[in-house]
């Protein structure tokens, strides 16, 4: 435990801790928790807060009471006549193919030549002004100034004391040295040559000029411009992610209201409610034990069993009509790497309702032929690190680039990923939805036709997003209406 004089300080004089306080008020508090409660109390207050004897006992109180966990009751309204349950559900899931492998130099070759295959085909399936694609072999035969497109797959950028661009770009056949030009007459295209990570494949329309390739064109896969496909019937969909049972932050409160409105008990948006066919959760169910150092002391249930019997218990009181979809997330207890498997029968400890479907992560859940892409999202965290404009702030951009590339987890080596013959991360279905979670905070977009959606999370801020600054944005429920494409986010701190 620290003392008071080392806890002020890392209050950065935000909050300033009255003479009254005594180092015996707070001892055996866990230093973490209780910062990251006085935060939270004295948050959108204009000016310095006071902790005083007072208000220490009231976040106190507020600790002690996270420490029980709570029991939801739910009891469906008797006059609650929803319309999702008269009409039969339509399911087709499509989940990621879970191969095992031996992680060899072989492997991996296997993994990104598959990759760099069905991308490119995409590619070659976009027009490009210069016309057909040559080899990367092929331009050693080129005479200077001759145009030519090339695909590769991107393995070296930087910044020349030029101030141009240069990218080494991969085929089976060769490397190209290419530049982008720091010029007035190619602006766009260097602001476009920015946003260009390890990795990526992408399309360079351009000329040939000594051993470099001089671009004017700048292409990836990307998702077409298209109409996003409506169910014929008036249903809803609703989106939840990274709930973190077990964790002392974990909203339950807030959760268990969300469940009620599904079942008619909350006087709220009762007609939204009544349309609910589906739910699809997105990972991070649990918080998990040793994910990061010194996880215990964030946990109010240090039991791994434990946590997914109470986050199952929860989902024993969704209706029995609506289908929910569960995935997994890192903090899940199912192995890291990327496709990841369903949870197993150990973890769900014999838990069985027909309307609860596990599925790996990601996974293609259509649902009266609306396509809906779920995907936890661990993959944004490099996204966002290494792709300028991108920021935990606005999810959404960063999940527009992963779209743009075809790829769920585009930056080799960002998050953990199985090198299995056939790469399950390459995006090859374009989505009506793409949902994802992982980063706390909601986000939407539309993306060429495609819905982007973030569904936040259900744990409140934690030390480490005090530190980072990044302030999430917990109990909001996005509810998507299958007919009308109308999106509505129901706020659960509010009601």
């Amino acid at each position: 435990m620290e003392t008071l004089k080392q806890i002020a300080s890392r209050l950065n004089g935000r909050v300033i801790i009255s003479s009254e306080v005594k180092e015996e008020d707070i001892a055996n508090l866990d230093t973490e928790s209780l910062i990251g409660h006085i935060v939270s109390f004295f948050e959108g207050n204009e000016g310095i807060g006071i902790l005083d004897k007072a208000t220490l006992q009231k976040i106190i109180n507020e600790m002690n009471e996270e420490k029980k966990p709570l029991e939801i009751e739910v009891n469906r309204s008797s006059d609650f006549k929803p319309e999702a349950k008269e009409i039969e559900a339509e399911i087709k899931v499509r989940e990621s193919e879970i191969e095992r492998t031996a992680g060899t130099t072989n492997d991996f070759v296997d993994y990104l030549n598959d990759r760099f295959k069905r991308i490119s085909e995409m590619i070659n399936n976009r027009s490009m002004a210069n016309g057909r694609i040559s080899s990367i072999e092929k331009l050693k035969e080129y005479t200077n100034g001759r145009e030519a497109t090339i695909v590769g797959m991107v393995f070296e950028k930087r910044v020349t004391k030029n101030g141009n661009i240069f990218v080494n770009l991969e085929d089976p056949t060769g490397t190209a040295k290419v530049i982008f030009m720091k010029s007035e007459a190619q602006q766009e295209l260097y602001r476009n040559a920015k946003r260009i990570a390890n990795d990526d494949i992408i399309a360079v329309s351009g000329k040939v000029s000594g051993p470099f390739f001089i671009a004017n064109s700048l292409l990836w896969p990307d998702i077409p411009v298209h109409v996003r496909n409506a169910g014929s019937e008036d249903l809803a969909i609703g989106f939840i992610s990274d709930t973190h049972v077990g964790s002392k932050l974990f909203m339950e409160k807030n959760f268990g209201l969300m469940l009620k409105w599904l079942n008619g008990e909350v006087d709220y948006r009762k007609d939204l409610a009544k349309k609910v066919k589906y739910l699809i959760i997105a990972g991070d169910l649990v918080d998990g034990i040793g994910v990061y150092p010194n996880q215990e002391k964030e946990l109010v249930v240090p039991d791994i069993y434990k946590q997914y019997a109470m986050f199952f218990n929860f989902i024993s009181s969704v209706p029995d009509y609506i289908h929910v979809f569960v995935l997994a997330g890192n903090h899940d207890a199912v192995q890291s790497t990327e496709p990841q498997p369903r949870l197993t029968k150990e973890l769900i400890n014999d838990f069985k309702m027909e309307n609860v479907h596990l599925v790996t992560n990601p996974s293609y859940i259509k649902l009266h032929g609306v396509n809906v892409l779920a995907y936890h999202g661990t993959s944004l965290d490099s996204v966002i690190q290494n792709i300028p404009g991108c920021s935990y702030a606005k999810p959404e951009i960063a999940m527009a680039e992963v779209l743009k590339r075809r790829h769920l987890s585009p930056i080799y080596g960002g998050n953990k990923v199985l090198p299995t013959k056939k790469d399950s991360l390459v995006i090859d279905e374009v989505p009506d939805i793409l949902h994802m979670g992982h980063i706390h905070k909601n986000g939407y977009l539309d993306y060429h036709g495609t819905l982007i959606l973030n569904s936040g999370t259900w744990q409140s801020r934690t030390t480490f997003q005090i530190k980072q600054g990044h302030i999430p944005s917990p109990a909001l429920l996005p509810v998507y209406e299958i007919k009308s494409a109308n999106l509505t986010t129901l706020d659960f701190n509010a009601i």
